[in-house]
């Protein structure tokens, strides 16, 4: 039970008949009085029980978005209902007007709606619902909590979508629809049409000239249908804060910048997220379908306090094929890790593969390196100095073995690793 603002008003409204007769038996009456009419109400207040809530259907949001949630509300009874309902959620979620003023008519239904604005990607899950029912004289309240599942997914923002159309001009220009299709390097065969002036003559086919007994010349188009592989690290070093986020937040950007531009050129994109287990696995050949699969399926992915089992996640992508891929590997340029756990692994990769290891580095580290103002100050430039040199040597070791690093912040980081597979497409080193 519950009593309202006009029970404790009851109450002190006796401080009146008190003030008239200042007796203890005053009080007492009083009292009596208030706890007879609580009661009273408490009694004829109809039970919560008679209410049935369901929820709608969960949905999608991407942050920084809006979205809501329905609740509805049928009174079985055959007298109306009034009074409080809370919706709760969990705190990331950012639940507004959670807590509703219910009037049900008998045998009938209502809608709630419960606006979220969610602060963190995830499965954000409703806690309980609780219901609280006036009696009729407005003094006490029958109150009941009841479970209604309910969820919905905050997808990541992914911010790096507004470098996408630029990006996406280079592959054109790549793809040929924007510049004349030649042979070079880079190139696979694509078609045979009839030859027109202007046509490079090494672009004839005579065999197929001599089949149709006029000039036929080859068409040319950039590799197609490669592999990328992307291997996001949830290990430990994936928790650390760059500014208002995980780096694996940032990590998780370039993944799907490089997703969304590898399936826009036809490539065949893999992505897996682990760090000592695989936690998230997606294929596809549809490009229209790959990036909304990768975004709602690395929502959930949340970074883990353990080491990173490099020699599992090398495993992984062992099966994923044999064939010669781009192997993206999104972890942190940590000394430790990387020499105990990644090194060990690459010689094998890298005979196979062509490997990229692209780092998040942390903007306030190099602002640390440039403050002087005070002697704690220089303090912390001496530690940035010595964090950036212990970077550069793990660069350094990786890049002897024939890995391509890019260690950038996590606004540069997503463009970078674009740049650098456009320009392994535009070499044919892919």
């Amino acid at each position: 039970m519950a009593i309202t603002w006009r029970a404790v008003a009851l109450a002190l409204l006796g401080l009146v008949p008190v003030a008239l007769w200042p007796q203890g038996s005053t009080v007492r009456w009083w009292l009596l009085v208030v706890v007879l009419l609580v009661g009273l109400d408490l009694a004829l207040a109809p039970s919560p029980r008679v209410l049935r809530l369901s929820r709608g259907a969960s949905t999608q949001v991407r942050l920084g978005e809006q979205t809501t949630s329905t609740l509805w509300v049928t009174n079985t009874s055959g007298r109306g209902v009034r009074g409080l309902l809370r919706d709760a959620w969990a705190p990331s979620a950012g639940a507004r007007d959670a807590v509703h003023r219910v009037a049900v008519p008998p045998h009938e239904r209502v809608r709630l709606t419960t606006h979220f604005s969610p602060t963190r990607r995830g499965d954000r899950h409703a806690d309980r619902v609780t219901l609280r029912l006036d009696g009729p004289l407005g003094l006490a309240s029958r109150q009941r909590s009841v479970e209604v599942p309910g969820s919905f997914r905050a997808l990541h923002a992914f911010p790096a979508r507004k470098h996408l159309p630029s990006r996406l001009a280079v592959l054109r220009q790549l793809d040929g629809r924007a510049a004349v299709r030649i042979r070079g390097q880079g190139t696979e065969f694509d078609s045979l049409r009839d030859y027109v002036d202007g046509d490079d003559v090494r672009s004839i086919d005579w065999r197929a000239t001599a089949r149709r007994q006029h000039l036929v010349v080859r068409t040319w188009q950039p590799e197609q249908h490669r592999r990328v592989v992307i291997v996001l690290d949830t290990s430990r070093t994936s928790a650390g804060r760059i500014g208002d986020a995980p780096r694996l937040d940032a990590a998780m950007d370039a993944a799907l910048l490089l997703t969304a531009l590898a399936g826009h050129a036809r490539d065949r994109v893999q992505v897996l997220a682990g760090d000592r287990t695989v936690h998230a696995r997606i294929s596809g050949s549809d490009r229209a379908g790959l990036l909304h699969d990768t975004i709602s399926t690395l929502a959930p992915v949340e970074a883990r306090l353990v080491e990173a089992d490099w020699s599992a996640l090398a495993t992984e992508v062992v099966r994923l094929g044999t064939h010669r891929a781009l192997v993206v590997l999104l972890t942190a340029l940590e000394s430790s890790a990387i020499e105990e756990g990644l090194l060990p692994v690459l010689p094998p990769l890298v005979a196979h593969h062509r490997v990229v290891v692209a780092s998040v580095s942390d903007p306030a580290v190099e602002a640390m390196r440039t403050d002087r103002s005070s002697t704690s100050a220089v303090y912390d430039a001496a530690a940035a100095e010595r964090t950036v040199a212990l970077r550069r040597r793990t660069a350094s070791a990786l890049e002897q073995l024939g890995v391509d690093v890019i260690d950038a912040s996590p606004d540069l980081l997503p463009v970078r690793l674009a740049d650098h597979y456009l320009m392994l497409k535009r070499q044919g080193l892919l």
